[in-house]
């Protein structure tokens, strides 16, 4: 908080007011307000402030549709347009592709794999080598039915897996279970999808394809990271997931890749395009869509998202015929599967959030350290005041066009990261990030979510 009065007189010049109280900052202008949950140990950005007010204010020229209520959790940070950390919900025939961008359905999936610590140290040599070359080198063999990517956008996951060739690693793939799996990814189900929308290269008829982008990690914050179970808050939800102090689980974090650039590039220029003539463009780049176009993207928002589950879930089941002959593969099952970037029609509203989690009552979400700092497993506790959200991890606190000047971190004893870029090893150093201690105390004070289950990082894969 030293910076804190510095902070409220420059984001005063910019007509912004700014208060703080309990650990929330509520902000505000002539245009919107939204509130800040954040600890005074953590720093309060003037560009994200200033991002999350624009996002808060867009509106549809002709009054058909705008902004509702807007906050941010604890891992608040800027984005490229809109700030990392906020929610923000719309009415229910309106919104924003800018504020979604173009990775759609980032998320994660973290799995149980039937390893313990003691078993993974024995065959960590081994491990590495199978990741190494089946994640980061390419060594995969991911073939889909173009009729099945069809099936996927205009149906479903379900009838996408009824359609997976007997080829590749699809051989080994326990089909009823992938059925089973797919009521613990939440939101899934309610995502709408159309093939219509799809990037002509899977739409195609051919027999088998094989997209680039399939079982793909991506770069930047993405990450399939193995971790150790190392305290349990609540025995009861633990239990619920199969875990006990010493396991080995393992968390995907990736998105939609190319289908979500596809989607979301055209949808973000075509809110541009519907701007009315003459109307002077607002400076922040954030259009809306209201009525029968909202309701287009949503189904092509859908097409990237049900991509997204797709790549995470094809990670998934290449880990679990990595760890054949290491685990028992039966002993390996899905907790829970999260999305960040989405928009989710959620009662009256369209609920956007930009790097936060959905944390409705009961509900599992994921909110990870850097590589170098625990996870939490968390259940949530469907704050309203917060619209149902947590954060979706600790937030970084350098931006990585910034971290060039930074020097590798010499601690590979508490963190360990497999890459064939070097630049990684910086970039997303445990310096970069926040503490997630703060961030996840914030939010348990605060009544968002309730820890379940703490995870210490073992071995990190970026690509």
């Amino acid at each position: 908080m030293s910076n804190f009065p510095r902070l409220k007189k420059a984001l005063s010049r910019q007509g912004i007011n700014v208060s703080f109280r309990d650990g929330i900052y509520e902000i505000h202008n002539e245009q919107a307000a939204a509130s800040i949950l954040l600890p005074a140990s953590l720093p309060l950005e003037q560009k994200a402030v200033t991002q999350l007010l624009e996002f808060a204010s867009v509106a549809d020229p002709h009054g058909r549709g705008a902004v509702c209520k807007a906050c941010a959790t604890p891992d608040f940070h800027p984005g490229s347009i809109a700030p990392v950390g906020s929610v923000v919900a719309t009415s229910a025939d309106f919104v924003i592709p800018a504020a979604i961008g173009t990775d759609i359905n980032c998320g994660i999936r973290i799995m149980t794999t039937g390893l313990s610590h003691a078993e993974a140290e024995a065959h960590k040599s081994t491990i590495i080598a199978r990741l190494t070359r089946a994640i980061l080198q390419n060594g995969r063999d991911v073939p889909v039915r173009s009729s099945g990517f069809k099936t996927l956008f205009d149906a479903g996951p379900s009838g996408f897996i009824e359609q997976l060739p007997d080829l590749g690693m699809w051989r080994a793939v326990d089909r009823d279970r992938l059925h089973r799996e797919l009521a613990e990814c939440v939101g899934l189900q309610d995502f709408q999808g159309d093939s219509r929308y799809g990037p002509d290269a899977l739409m195609q008829e051919r027999e088998i394809v094989r997209p680039p982008s399939a079982a793909d990690l991506g770069s930047g914050n993405h990450f399939l990271e193995f971790n150790i179970v190392d305290e349990i808050f609540d025995r009861h939800a633990a239990y619920a997931a199969g875990l006990k102090k010493g396991d080995v689980t393992v968390m995907i974090h990736t998105g939609s890749r190319d289908v979500g650039f596809h989607v979301g590039r055209r949808w973000i220029d075509l809110a541009r395009q519907e701007w009315p003539q003459g109307l002077k463009h607002p400076s922040h780049g954030l259009y809306g869509l209201s009525g029968p176009l909202a309701a287009q993207y949503m189904k092509a928002m859908g097409v990237a998202a049900r991509y997204a589950w797709f790549n995470r879930m094809a990670l998934g089941e290449i880990v679990r015929q990595q760890l054949a002959g290491i685990a028992a593969q039966d002993a390996s099952r899905l907790i829970v599967d999260v999305p960040h970037n989405v928009v989710m029609r959620e009662a009256e509203f369209n609920v956007h959030r930009k790097g936060s989690t959905p944390a409705h009552d009961g509900q599992w979400a994921l909110i990870p350290g850097s590589m170098g700092d625990h996870s939490y497993l968390v259940k949530g506790l469907g704050n309203e005041d917060w619209i149902s959200s947590c954060s979706h991890g600790a937030g970084r606190q350098v931006r990585r066009q910034d971290t060039r000047r930074m020097k590798r971190e010499l601690v590979d004893s508490v963190w360990q990261c497999i890459t064939l870029r070097e630049e990684r090893l910086i970039e997303e150093a445990p310096s970069a990030y926040k503490p997630v201690g703060p961030v996840l105390q914030a939010q348990e004070e605060a009544g968002l979510i309730r820890a379940s289950v703490r995870l210490k990082p073992w071995l990190t894969f970026k690509a």
